[in-house]
């Protein structure tokens, strides 16, 4: 047995020192990111890329960079993120603003913004070619938000608008619950230019995306995610389907949607529970490729957890950009790059599936996977133990579980990762951390009496 991990947080999380370091935003191949029409006045490329994060926030511009060299450092103004800048004053107004996923003539974009569902209906619009939209949406988000989603669709009165609304939760992510899209778009004679809005959180989006790309053998297809979990990762890069009783998403295709319009209104909502949940697939990020944010969300935890607007939207931002370079070098998973996006992934999809589907939601399996895997890695020694204590107590601070449910076994275990999609000649391959914080390896030369141990040892704590 492992000896007990430290706990290197709060379980409400730590805040910040006076100054928390943070590179700027990437904006390598395969990914842009640009503000909206309301953006700041030119000012130097690291400053304006963070503009959308610092409402009313004086910027004063530094000549000199952050002592990492690497960008502005941030600083905390009455409980809000700032950047310490030198010249000339400038309030910082709200804006939007837009991440695109580069796949040539299939490119969309990824708006990211306040009250992008209301009196902004062009931007759905925009993107839709024909005449007939089908929103499909669930009984929790339609009494929230559909009749706004309408009438955004509807306002210059050329669009016909139908729903179909389905149950709740990752339990209804079938087959049978799905036809009723196509009963709904079959009745209302949706044609082959219509389009299926995606409006709910990630069962919707997956579900959606993949009757879109059956339906008349492909219809349009757009995202109005409404989750943390959907607007940082599900609702980009073009994964859809459903669940079978032997394995998740195990029925799907890649269908890229036309654009995604993420409004951060709609997270006001969110309970807790679900809250959480999506910070799981936020952390991922930190762990496996962008080390500056791993090290933001340990100083600023906290404010995601109260909902602070400034923290929520940088950190859907910084997401939607680490998803969008992925899905550019490699959208299908034919060479290794998306799939390291499944970190945690293969055990919490076997925790899922075990436990029965929505006992646990997506991310907070996800969690528990994470932390199986990082212990698996230290236990190959490809990290430290310092990386293993960080990842526990980040989940932790996020109020994520971190052990399986009773219901898990050894057996049961091994027997559901055995179906995994990343499972390649028979060959299970898992998504490990290795080296430093940042950096991680899709491979199936891992000691499989080192999984044995993993596996004991998080079945011996079970919750």
């Amino acid at each position: 047995p492992m000896p007990p991990y430290t706990n290197r947080m709060r379980p409400g999380g730590v805040r910040p020192s006076a100054q928390q370091q943070l590179r700027p935003i990437r904006s390598s191949v395969g990914v842009s990111c640009q503000a909206g029409p309301s953006s700041l006045p030119e000012l130097p490329c690291h400053t304006r890329q963070l503009s959308g994060i610092n409402r009313g926030v004086v910027l004063r511009h530094l000549r000199s960079k952050g002592e990492d060299g690497q960008g502005p450092p941030f600083t905390i103004r009455g409980g809000r993120l700032g950047v310490v800048c030198s010249a000339a004053v400038a309030e910082a107004p709200s804006v939007m603003k837009t991440v695109k996923v580069e796949l040539g003539d299939r490119s969309y974009p990824i708006y990211i913004g306040t009250g992008l569902l209301q009196g902004r209906g062009e931007l759905l619009r925009q993107h839709i070619p024909g005449n007939k939209v089908l929103i499909v949406t669930n009984e929790t988000i339609a009494p929230l938000y559909l009749d706004q989603t309408i009438k955004a669709l509807t306002a210059d009165g050329t669009l016909t608008v139908e729903s179909v609304i389905l149950p709740d939760g990752e339990e209804h992510k079938t087959m049978d619950v799905l036809a009723q899209v196509w009963d709904k778009a079959l009745t209302c004679r949706m044609d082959r230019g219509s389009t299926f809005l995606a409006l709910g959180g990630g069962v919707v989006g997956d579900m959606t995306g993949f009757a879109a790309s059956c339906y008349q053998r492909g219809v349009h297809f757009v995202q109005v995610p409404t989750t943390i979990m959907s607007q940082v990762d599900s609702s980009v890069g073009g994964k859809t389907g459903v669940n079978h009783p032997l394995g998740k998403n195990m029925i799907g295709a890649f269908y890229q949607p036309r654009c995604v319009v993420c409004d951060t209104d709609t997270l006001s909502t969110l309970p807790d529970r679900e809250l959480a949940s999506g910070i799981s697939e936020i952390v991922k990020y930190g762990l496996i490729r962008d080390a500056p944010l791993f090290k933001w969300l340990e100083a600023n935890m906290w404010q995601l957890l109260a909902r602070d607007s400034e923290a929520t939207a940088y950190a859907v931002e910084r997401s939607c950009i680490n998803k969008a370079e992925v899905v550019a070098a490699d959208e299908k998973e034919m060479n290794d790059v998306r799939a390291t996006l499944n970190l945690g992934h293969t055990f919490g999809h076997a925790i899922e599936t075990g436990a029965g589907y929505g006992t646990l939601l997506h991310g907070e399996a996800v969690s528990i996977g994470t932390v199986m895997a990082a212990d698996l890695s230290f236990r190959m020694g490809w990290i430290d133990r310092d990386l293993l204590d960080r990842t526990r107590a980040i989940m932790v601070a996020a109020r994520l579980p971190v052990v399986p449910p009773t219901v898990m076994t050894v057996e049961l275990f091994k027997n559901l990762m055995a179906v995994d999609k990343k499972v390649a000649a028979g060959k299970l391959r898992l998504v490990l951390l290795k080296g430093p914080l940042g950096g991680c390896v899709v491979t199936g030369a891992f000691d499989p009496v080192k999984l044995e141990e993993t596996l004991t040892y998080f079945c011996s704590m079970k919750q």
